[in-house]
């Protein structure tokens, strides 16, 4: 094989991987820096009081470390789920453009996209998305039952040890559905709003990436919320005094949900959980682009 063969298969090889390699380096960044409030929102949905009183907490007891516990976790998340579900956008847009003639996608398109790579992500991120979750609650536990993870892959190797393979998509189903949900939301509203912001207002090149990803932060929050709620209603029901539980399951939840609250009922707590959703899926998209362009710059 002559050098020109060769760096044309590297260069092949590189056009291949690079959107997952993009896509895993940008959720990366997001979470070290999204981390810390991450954190503080674990401890408040455990009943540890208030954000305030949390983050006092935290710091009195652990100093700033505390806001850092699971970041191997999170990064394994990312490098696993946002890099399958970033990298499988990118592929399947692009071929979706050929077979349009290289024509701007219509929305539905770019929505079975975010569908599909959102779907795939989940399943791959499912056993790092357990670690982290396990990770952060660990140390809300009494002492004795404390299981003291090291990092991801200790809790990885703990839980196949103790609960086996299966163990690692412990409720993955809801979480798979959830993630079609937000990633339709962010990745399609993403691309339609950079090319209205782009093409329609004709704004420069920073004010389009900031809007179009704050558009999709709030669509990304707006199409996952449904699927939380009903989740989290499933994840925390009890029995009545007969032992029976009010819902027999996901969609049994959601239909009673609907007939009880209307559509609204869904989106109870939306502006907390915007909070929560909205900023990690702008600094995913923002560090994304500026990658692209550094990689542009620099000839990749």
């Amino acid at each position: 094989m002559g050098k020109g063969e060769e760096k044309e298969k590297v260069t092949s090889v590189w056009k291949t991987i690079k959107p997952f390699v993009n896509g895993g380096a940008s959720g990366m960044l997001a979470t070290c820096v999204v981390q810390p409030i991450d954190m503080v929102k674990v401890r408040i949905q455990l009943g540890q009081g208030s954000a305030v009183q949390v983050t006092k907490n935290m710091l009195r007891d652990d100093g700033l470390y505390a806001f850092y516990k699971g970041l191997s976790a999170g990064l394994l998340r990312q490098a696993t789920y946002t890099t399958a579900r970033l990298g499988t956008f990118k592929i399947l847009s692009n071929k979706a453009v050929a077979a349009n003639d290289g024509k701007p996608l219509p929305l539905y398109q770019k929505a079975l996209c975010g569908l599909s790579a959102g779907a795939i992500g989940a399943c791959i991120g499912s056993p790092a998305d357990l670690a982290l979750i396990r990770m952060q609650a660990d140390a809300t536990l009494p002492a004795a039952q404390r299981r003291h993870y090291k990092n991801a892959f200790h809790a990885i190797v703990r839980i196949l040890a103790d609960e086996g393979v299966f163990a690692l998509w412990k409720g993955a189903a809801p979480t798979v559905v959830r993630a079609m949900g937000l990633n339709m939301g962010m990745l399609a509203s993403y691309d339609q709003s950079v090319e209205f912001f782009r093409d329609s207002l004709h704004f420069p090149e920073m004010p389009t990436v900031l809007g179009a990803s704050a558009v999709s932060g709030f669509f990304a929050s707006a199409c996952s919320l449904p699927f939380d709620y009903v989740k989290t209603q499933i994840q925390k029901m009890q029995p009545d005094a007969e032992g029976k539980y009010p819902y027999t399951g996901s969609l049994d939840c959601a239909i009673k949900t609907l007939k009880s609250g209307g559509p609204f009922k869904f989106y109870t707590g939306f502006p907390v959980y915007c909070v929560r959703i909205a900023p990690h899926a702008m600094l995913t998209l923002i560090f994304l682009h500026q990658i692209q362009k550094l990689e542009t710059s620099v000839g990749l």
